[in-house]
């Protein structure tokens, strides 16, 4: 039997996908699998990131092709992946999770703490770039693009002194650069950070049933919880939030960070729940947020966003 699979063209989106294919082919032997890479809106738009709507603009174009069955699977970095996909599509699959701190990158050598007042951070994330100068707010945080490899190349040029980007990119991708992790306390995760997401069609069941042996229970429930207190409080990828769930025997923890788009407001939640229940924990957590007045944060965020972008 062979699978079409489709993903990104870019050299991360390759290389997690070459790892599924690898972890599959670990437990279905007679299968064969060929990558068709798709362009997405997201790999065109030459935007900051968080200046544009984010919902599935790096899944749309390759979810479309799997429900009208140009392709048989997609894979996907989850947190790309929308809560709402089209009925005809389920996430069959979520293998383990990678680690889902951030990273530091500098030209020097330098950490966070010790860089030199004033250099310049870069970073595609709103998120990361509130948490670095809640850290250091001698320091200027810029908004950057391009792939990894690329991000961390400008770090030697005139534009950065240093970059902020999840540790799971460089570890899929084998990159040999030096850089110090960043602890999730002060840069708590964006929900989804670390996990793949592969989407089936919902009633290819033999496809379904083929993804579901490199499924990762704790990881698909953890997930979960970070995905509905995300719906609960309607964070779009330009509302500074960082959510981790992680499980620990019959229970999970998920413990949720929200600032204001100045970095000089924030709230703080963590909450125990069930490990089979973890939407309820979500929802529970998020009722704690807007209760501590969340939706206040959120207030002015388009216009600091739209400044920040003209730096």
């Amino acid at each position: 039997m062979k699978y079409i699979v489709g993903a990104r063209g870019s050299q991360l989106s390759i290389a997690q996908t070459n790892w599924v294919i690898s972890e599959l082919k670990k437990v279905n032997h007679d299968c064969e699998y060929e990558i068709k890479p798709i362009t997405t809106k997201g790999d065109t738009d030459a935007r900051p990131l968080f200046t544009i709507n984010q919902k599935g603009i790096f899944e749309k174009e390759i979810d479309k092709a799997v429900a009208q069955k140009e392709i048989d699977f997609a894979v996907h970095s989850l947190k790309d992946v929308p809560s709402e996909l089209d009925d005809s599509l389920i996430i069959a699959s979520i293998p383990k999770r990678e680690v889902v701190n951030d990273v530091f990158i500098s030209s020097d050598g330098s950490s966070l703490e010790n860089i030199r007042a004033g250099a310049v951070i870069g970073t595609s994330s709103l998120r990361r770039a509130v948490q670095v100068s809640r850290k250091r707010s001698d320091v200027k945080v810029k908004p950057i693009r391009g792939n990894i490899e690329t991000r961390i190349k400008k770090t030697s040029g005139e534009d950065f002194d240093a970059i902020v980007l999840a540790q799971a990119g460089i570890m899929r991708l084998n990159v040999d650069v030096p850089y110090s992790t960043l602890s999730i306390d002060d840069f708590s995760p964006s929900p989804g950070q670390g996990a793949i997401a592969i989407v089936a069609r919902a009633d290819d069941t033999q496809t379904i049933s083929m993804l579901k042996k490199i499924e990762d229970a704790d990881s698909r429930l953890e997930i979960e919880a970070e995905r509905a207190l995300s719906d609960y409080v309607d964070s779009g990828c330009r509302f500074p939030l960082g959510a981790y769930a992680k499980s620990n025997g019959s229970d999970m923890k998920l413990t949720v960070f929200a600032f204001s788009v100045d970095g000089k407001q924030s709230l703080h939640v963590s909450k125990t729940g069930k490990k089979n229940n973890p939407k309820l924990l979500g929802k529970s957590v998020g009722e704690e947020l807007q209760a501590k007045g969340v939706n206040d944060l959120a207030l002015n965020w388009r216009e600091k966003v739209e400044e920040w972008n003209k730096t």
